[in-house]
């Protein structure tokens, strides 16, 4: 048999396209967080829980890298999942996010 027939046919991907999100979003149920702590433990927490958010809508819509994660971007995708728009500090977070889950 030659070795072009064992070769497999490429298949479409979803890099070269971008991928619907399934709408509506439902979030997980949430739950107190723990009292006692400091007020920059607060923010830090749920900043990262929304970067967590937004990097999984953002691989859901085709968004692989990094380098394609704009602020622009990653503020659009925020949009259409109902979160609000995350600032620069977020935004720099979720890129991270992408950045180390390779």
């Amino acid at each position: 048999m030659p070795a072009a027939a064992l070769k497999p046919k490429p298949t479409q991907s979803t890099a070269k396209r971008s991928v619907l999100l399934d709408l509506p979003y439902d979030p997980v149920e949430k739950r107190p967080l723990p009292p006692g702590r400091p007020r920059e433990w607060y923010v830090t927490h749920n900043r990262r829980l929304k970067a967590m958010r937004l990097a999984i809508a953002l691989l859901d819509t085709g968004v692989y890298v990094p380098n394609q994660a704009r602020n622009e971007t990653i503020r659009s995708t925020a949009e259409l999942i109902g979160v609000h728009p995350p600032s620069d500090t977020t935004c720099h977070m979720v890129r991270a996010l992408m950045r180390y889950s390779r």
